[in-house]
């Protein structure tokens, strides 16, 4: 058995798999994409986004490239926040709004946002909100 299944247990799971699982997620929710959709376009099963998504598979590098063009963003977007070679995400404030856009009020909120078309509109939400928020 190697150091790294010795510290880490047979099956336990690496915290960055787990952080770029959530990012996964959180970005697909946000883009209005189903497991289903995603799976096609990756071709592979939902349940293998779902594994995916919780952290449970690995996603390779190949993979995660096309999941990051499917979504519209660079790789490297999965990867901010990690420190160092080998060391956990620290718990950063994009850790705490990841948690957020994970859940169903808050796919509400942006969906709502994205349908207002005035941007003057839109301009003054945001304000709004930072400034309701202590921003």
């Amino acid at each position: 058995m190697s150091s790294l299944k010795a510290e880490t247990g047979k099956r336990g799971r690496d915290p960055c798999d787990i952080e770029i699982a959530k990012r996964v997620r959180a970005l697909r929710l946000q883009r209005g994409l189903s497991q289903t959709e995603l799976g096609e376009v990756l071709d592979v099963t939902f349940q293998q986004v779902q594994k995916y998504e919780r952290g449970t598979n690995r996603i390779s590098a190949g993979r995660l490239y096309r999941i990051a063009e499917v979504l519209d963003v660079p790789v490297s977007f999965f990867y901010e926040g990690f420190e160092g070679r080998g060391s956990e995400p620290g718990l950063h404030s994009t850790d705490i709004e990841f948690g957020f856009l994970q859940t169903s009020a808050a796919m509400r909120l942006i969906r709502a946002y994205s349908r207002i078309t005035d941007s003057g509109v839109r301009q003054k939400l945001l304000l709004l909100t930072e400034s309701l928020a202590g921003e």
